[in-house]
């Protein structure tokens, strides 16, 4: 189920600047893996360019998340670490805001649908964190949280419509261009909008020729959407194997940066994901989710072409339920 929003972003200065990603970059480092960047001769073959996999599958807690959750919870008051935080999440964010609260004795409590995937909240819980399901057939995470954080006073963190998160995660980009210099091409996967808006602003900033595609599943839309009709569009527990795109929309803040330094957006296939993933498992000799790879997915599956060009991927995370394997195989 889809639905339109008459909501278009406002004239108004943009919530985060590449200043505000050196800062994040500097309050995480020594604390977030400063992730490898592999490289494979076979996708170099079969996409005749050369290809950059910046690894966040790599990273603490398994994925991305972990930069924007340790930036935001570092910046709060004493007060509010006291009291504790709260988010809600399909399971990365979940992981890393609870690792995170560890690292920093702060109190979490995170808010997962029930269907998340097991390995993700049992690893949100071994980090510490108060674990609450929900039903997402029957209500809105958001309520729920909101509801929750009011009654115990909790700061609320969400996974991706905030500046310190969109801030932590742009620092993933401006490792991956710090390392390999100069690309014509950056490939990012959209959920809600915070490692894309985040990668394309440190991206444009560093290097403005370089061209910023954000890719999401066909089944969860919504950013593509938004981004060609600039008005924000929803879509309701859409039906993906990339459970982290299971977003309902971008957010407020990320919605008008990604219209001003995202250049296109594309989508790809379910079985297009289930491919990918497969492939980068045999031929990388790493493990990625299916969020992970949609990046990968539009290059390797010749939705993005650029021939003869440096081109740079964002794999964002390798928290894949195994047990779900056997399925996906078949």
């Amino acid at each position: 189920m889809t639905s339109t929003a008459s909501i278009a972003p406002e004239a108004k200065s943009l919530p985060v600047t590449y200043a505000d990603i050196e800062a994040a970059a500097s309050r995480i480092d020594g604390v977030a893996h400063r992730t490898p960047v592999l490289t494979s001769r076979n996708v170099n073959e079969r996409t005749n360019s050369q290809v950059f996999f910046k690894c966040e599958n790599f990273q603490r807690a398994g994925s991305f998340k972990f930069r924007g959750a340790y930036n935001a919870l570092v910046q709060l008051s004493e007060a509010q670490k006291q009291r504790g935080v709260l988010t809600f999440s399909s399971g990365n964010h979940g992981q890393a805001l609870a690792l995170s609260g560890q690292l920093l004795g702060i109190p979490t409590t995170v808010v997962m649908p029930k269907d998340a995937p097991e390995v993700k909240q049992a690893a949100t819980r071994g980090y510490g964190a108060e674990v609450i399901l929900y039903n997402r057939a029957e209500m809105k995470r958001e309520e729920l949280a909101k509801n929750l954080a009011h009654e115990r006073g909790l700061t609320i963190i969400p996974p991706y419509d905030h500046p310190h998160t969109i801030a932590g995660q742009g620092t993933a980009a401006k490792e991956l261009l710090e390392e390999v210099g100069e690309l014509e091409l950056l490939l990012v996967c959209c959920g809600g909008g915070g490692l894309l808006s985040g990668s394309a602003i440190a991206s444009k900033s560093l290097l403005p020729s370089c061209r910023i595609i954000g890719v999401e599943p066909s089944q969860a839309d919504d950013a593509t959407r938004s981004f060609y009709t600039k008005t924000l569009q929803t879509v309701h527990n859409p039906d993906t194997i990339a459970d982290g795109a299971r977003t309902p929309s971008l957010g407020q803040l990320t919605f008008p940066l990604v219209l001003d330094y995202v250049d296109d957006m594309v989508t790809v296939s379910e079985d297009a994901i289930v491919r990918t993933m497969f492939f980068i498992w045999e031929r990388l000799k790493i493990v990625v989710e299916p969020t992970g790879v949609l990046a990968a997915t539009a290059l390797l599956e010749g939705i993005v072409t650029k021939p003869d060009s440096r081109i740079g991927i964002i794999i964002s995370g390798g928290n894949v339920d195994l047990k779900t394997v056997s399925h996906l195989l078949s």
